[in-house]
């Protein structure tokens, strides 16, 4: 401001003093007295601007330097954090030869369909007289039909999804033991922001795994919630249909039939 202010004062004295004014045989330019003067204050905010950058780059070079002679316990794992792992599941004792694709299906995910049938009742097709029945009673057959269906293919779904998941247990532990290393390292390549952020991605996206297997899981357990919830409406609805055609039934059959009384009677 100082300078600013000296700057104004020189130039309005150059409006008021004409050009080449002598005094003492010296002569006085105020063009080159004012262009001297701005000079001036260029140079000092100049200054004042390498001294800003001086002081943020020593802050810069303190931090650092306090980084890198930090004591090595500050990159110590915690004691506590050790690695969970699934628990391996027990080798059944495979007595038909049936539970062992099982029990691989729900480690690896791989073959659940035919593992699934193996080790449970097969699948038979429409029973002999389906045809002749009735709209009430083929619906009823069909019902529990489809409720078998369904909850075979839903326990095959949930049987694959479980081994996959847990397929992938030994690499995911993997990973985050090895992002849980690079943490905890002092070695300098391993403390740069670039490489602080790529870990911090990389734990963001085994978490989102993590998520989305939890999710998948979810929705296996709520398909076998559905089907369960299907079976018990089915035996309530069957339950009111005949509760419904009792009385109909028993005054067209049994309160009609004399046959009983009449042997009866005949002794």
């Amino acid at each position: 401001m100082k300078g600013i202010f000296l700057a104004t004062v020189l130039a309005a004295s150059a409006l008021a003093i004409p050009a080449n004014a002598q005094y003492g045989g010296i002569v006085l330019d105020p063009v080159q007295s004012a262009h001297a003067v701005q000079q001036l204050v260029q140079g000092s905010e100049l200054y004042t601007t390498t001294i800003k950058t001086l002081t943020n780059v020593m802050l810069t070079y303190n931090l650092a330097h306090r980084m890198a002679t930090a004591p090595s316990s500050y990159y110590t794992a915690f004691s506590n954090m050790g690695v969970q792992m699934w628990t391996q599941v027990t080798r059944p004792a495979n007595t038909y030869g049936n539970s062992l694709p099982w029990m691989n299906a729900a480690t690896t995910g791989n073959g659940a369909a035919s593992a699934y049938q193996s080790a449970s009742v097969p699948r038979t097709g429409q029973i002999s007289g389906y045809g002749a029945l009735n709209s009430q009673g083929q619906q009823a057959i069909a019902a529990q039909g489809a409720t078998v269906d369904l909850g075979d293919a839903v326990n095959v779904t949930s049987l694959q999804t479980l081994g996959t998941i847990r397929s992938n247990a030994a690499q995911r532990a993997t990973d985050i033991m090895t992002l849980e290393a690079a943490s905890h390292s002092i070695d300098p390549s391993q403390q740069t922001e670039l490489a602080t952020l790529q870990r911090i991605n990389q734990a963001l996206l085994i978490q989102l795994r993590t998520q989305q297997e939890a999710s998948q899981m979810a929705q296996s357990q709520g398909l076998q919630q559905i089907v369960q919830q299907k079976q018990q409406q089915d035996a309530l609805k069957l339950s009111l249909q005949a509760a419904d055609g009792y009385e109909a039934n028993y005054n067209s059959h049994i309160s009609t039939d004399t046959t009983g009384v009449r042997k009866a009677l005949s002794y």
